[in-house]
């Protein structure tokens, strides 16, 4: 926290601008000696124009920010160079500032400094993050989100709450003597411990949601050979990404493809055609298909209307009782031998890819199934990292721990170590507790100049 730390902030590379940022307690220091402006009387937050040299050499043309702590996001002092933005004198004014006495920044440096200082807690650490990858309008809304602190606060109201208990069982074992003290019973703990368990149950739901919406949604297209699985995907796509014939066997192997729906990532998979094959190419390819039937957010299995539905159908449509999906049965122009009596609790279309018939409900449909409404975003607290997640299900785990042993009566002082445990993992996820190896894995996917 000593060091005076500089990355280029900006992708390196060929563009108009770069940006190059300092911060530390020395960062207006080294700057300064290789700017033709005066830096050490500017006031905070203003702008210098002038030119970066080296000696007498003149390096770019710049424009310098100039910020003082502690109104900076790393509460530091910080300086911003504006340069332009060619790989040769952005790397030359690093190349100074290092030797100026600058040391390197590593992955998220800015913003782990942001959280040391008390700047941001780590699920706005982990929205910066978020923000900085986003490829969808959904998922800018909901990083924005908890950039505002939003889930902090219900954590911190959550752990507020089990201190609460704490403390009225502290005060009930070291005074009873006391008369006008809250008794806390087990009847109270258990109702606030009930309470506490479904927002936590809310926070790992949009957690989970968030994932989906952040990476977005892995959509595999499955069924048997020539069903219409790769016009689908082309449809979507706008493109003949997939190589459509009559022949059944034509698609082999997986073939992707990723589009925004009013600002929902989705990456579309079709599959090969699900079939016994002596051919071994096309049974790699149908391994894939089950793999990626399994690991997919939503599946769309596609049927053929014009045949009459077959065991390997029935095999499929069963294997999807536990997945979200939607069953789509193509070549609804055609004559009808498919018997809809088959295909029973799920969602169901009717479409074809000749006039593209119900595809635009399809597209409605998988909406419908991941978009939230225009509200969504008033009580949408989440977290974002796996190890962030993997604490809020430890914590919900300890409260069902804690119910069991409350059946059992398990005496209040060991209760008492189980409810401190809970306050402590939701400490960890904001982290008001924390270890240098937390931080670490936090921050290790951040790119270096945030």
């Amino acid at each position: 926290m000593e060091d005076t730390i500089v990355a280029i902030s900006t992708s390196l590379g060929m563009g108009a601008i770069s940006i190059i940022r300092v911060s530390g307690p020395n960062a207006i220091n080294y700057v300064d000696p290789i700017f033709t402006g005066d830096l050490l009387n500017k006031e905070s937050h203003t702008i210098s124009y002038g030119f970066i040299k080296e000696q007498e050499e003149v390096i770019d043309e710049v424009l310098i920010s100039v910020m003082k702590a502690p109104k900076t996001f790393t509460m530091e002092d910080t300086i911003e160079i504006n340069c332009h933005g060619g790989i040769a004198p952005t790397k030359k004014i690093l190349e100074l500032l290092l030797k100026q006495g600058c040391k390197l920044a590593q992955r998220g440096e800015f913003t782990k400094r942001a959280f040391l200082n008390g700047r941001i807690d780590l699920t706005e650490a982990r929205a910066v993050m978020d923000l900085v990858n986003v490829d969808s309008e959904s998922a800018r809304k909901i990083a924005m989100h908890n950039l505002k602190g939003k889930t902090k606060d219900k954590i911190n109201k959550l752990r507020k709450r089990l201190l609460d208990i704490l403390t009225n069982i502290e005060v009930n074992i070291d005074y009873p003597e006391y008369l006008d003290i809250e008794v806390v019973t087990i009847d109270k703990i258990k109702k606030e411990l009930i309470s506490i368990k479904e927002e936590l149950n809310r926070l790992i739901e949009n957690s989970k949601n968030s994932k989906v919406i952040t990476n977005g949604i892995k959509i595999a297209i499955i069924g048997r050979p020539n069903v219409g699985k790769s016009s689908i995907l082309n449809h979507f796509l706008g493109m003949e990404k997939a190589i459509v014939t009559d022949i059944p066997g034509t698609t082999r192997d997986i073939v992707e493809g990723s589009i925004l729906l009013d600002g929902l990532l989705l990456h579309l998979i079709d599959t090969a055609g699900i079939r016994d094959t002596d051919d071994v190419v096309e049974k790699i390819g149908v391994e894939k298909s089950f793999e990626t039937k399994d690991e997919a957010d939503l599946v769309i299995l596609v049927l053929n209307n014009a045949e009459e539905i077959s065991n390997y159908d029935k095999d499929l449509i069963a294997s999807l009782a536990d997945k979200k999906s939607i069953i789509v049965i193509n070549k609804n122009d055609l004559n009808a031998k498919l018997d809809r009596n088959e295909i029973k609790n799920n969602i169901v279309l009717e479409t074809n890819t000749v006039t593209d018939n119900g595809l635009d409900i399809l597209k409605e449909k998988i909406k419908e199934l991941f978009l939230f409404d225009n509200n969504f975003m008033e009580d949408f607290n989440y977290v974002s990292s796996t190890e962030q997640l993997t604490k809020l299900e430890e914590a919900k785990e300890s409260i069902i721990s804690i119910e069991e042993g409350l059946v059992n009566n398990l005496p209040i002082d060991i209760i008492e170590i189980d409810l401190k445990n809970i306050w402590m993992i939701l400490g960890e996820i904001t982290g008001e507790i924390y270890t240098e190896e937390l931080l670490d894995a936090l921050f290790q996917d951040f790119c270096v100049g945030k």
